[in-house]
């Protein structure tokens, strides 16, 4: 819709929607941690859910654009192309998130069993991902893939065993590592020494409406935004030539990606590193479950569509979460070129996976 602008115009309407989704993205962490306290949600409802769709706005609505027009492969796309960035989102959070100059890495600080959980979650939802590609297109019933309602499966036994984790897991310290971020069960910051609690006291007076208003407006902002910024990066790369699955799973990635990267930062502020990473792999775990609402509302089989170079940017994605496993388990305390050693293998991983896909995509 926006093709017949110029470049200069759709640069600024690319731009200005990419600020629009990272000042409301922080208003989305703040009210989303405020909600949690007031209603007791937990980590498998804040983090994993409420926050992780809220940020996910933007996909959602690129989503559902594509697939009323009956673009499936555009909604693939999006979906798996952005998944790998998103994890690298990661490298930013512990390159740029430190409260003070001398802290470990963020893996180290927000180590726990819960998160390695999540992780697994993601690689298993992946690898179903890669094999419903292979999967013919005729395998449906009533608009829906047996792959679709797999993920769907996959991600609610993945929210089921976070909650578990959450509340007990058979091993030392129940499943928390010495020397990492004070958290309660459920990744919510607790005060303790040098530590306060992520919800201000400016939040905990302002009323549970009035929060839910203003998670309702910054929702509806990120989801608005998102939907200018996918349609003006789209007419932009056309005209400058780029390669379109290249586009989006870099610069328009990135841009996708700004909500995680602003609740991101504003969770580590506010003392709450588990909450950082849980945003990612949370988001990660969701974005396949779109599948299943992009079939449902094309007619079509959604999955069996998806590109080699989807296909390949889904298995880097696997490959990124698994590092971030290791280092959640291992939590190295160097930090090389101002991040932590887990971080710079998945940014060379990253970088070398984006010099593949050119290959893959010729």
């Amino acid at each position: 819709m926006l093709d017949h602008l110029p470049l200069w115009l759709l640069i600024v309407v690319f731009v200005a929607s990419g600020a629009v989704i990272w000042v409301a993205g922080v208003q989305l962490s703040k009210s989303t941690d405020a909600i949690d306290d007031r209603l007791h949600l937990g980590s498998a409802l804040g983090g994993l859910i409420v926050l992780a769709v809220a940020t996910n706005l933007p996909e959602i609505a690129i989503t559902v654009t594509a697939a009323a027009s009956g673009s499936v492969e555009v909604a693939v796309g999006n979906i798996l192309g952005g998944i790998a960035l998103q994890t690298v989102v990661i490298v930013i959070l512990d390159r740029f998130g430190r409260r003070k100059k001398e802290a470990p890495p963020l893996t180290f600080r927000a180590a726990s069993l819960t998160l390695v959980v999540e992780a697994l979650s993601v690689v298993a939802i992946l690898a179903v991902v890669v094999a419903g590609t292979q999967l013919p297109k005729g395998l449906d019933v009533l608009r829906l893939t047996p792959q679709a309602v797999l993920i769907v499966v996959l991600w609610i036994i993945g929210l089921l065993l976070v909650r578990r984790a959450g509340s007990h897991l058979p091993w030392h310290e129940n499943g928390n590592a010495p020397g990492a971020t004070p958290h309660r069960s459920g990744h919510r910051t607790r005060s303790s020494a040098g530590h306060h609690d992520s919800v201000s006291e400016g939040q905990r007076k302002r009323g549970l409406g009035r929060t839910l208003a203003v998670f309702a407006a910054a929702a509806l902002a990120t989801l608005v935004a998102g939907f200018f910024l996918e349609q003006s990066g789209d007419a932009a790369s056309g005209q400058l030539g780029l390669s379109g699955l290249l586009f989006g799973a870099t610069v328009l990635a990135l841009a996708t990606s700004l909500p995680e990267i602003s609740t991101g930062l504003q969770a580590i502020r506010q003392g709450d590193d588990n909450l950082a990473i849980s945003d990612i792999f949370g988001g990660n775990a969701f974005l396949p479950v779109l599948f299943l609402l992009a079939g449902l509302i094309s007619g079509k089989a959604v999955l069996p569509v998806a590109k080699s170079g989807d296909i390949y940017l889904t298995a880097i994605a696997a490959l990124l979460t698994a590092i971030y496993a290791i280092g959640l388990l291992f939590r190295p305390r160097r930090r090389v070129l101002g991040m932590g050693v887990d971080s710079l293998a998945v940014l060379i991983a990253y970088l070398l996976g984006i010099g593949g896909l050119i290959a893959v995509t010729g």
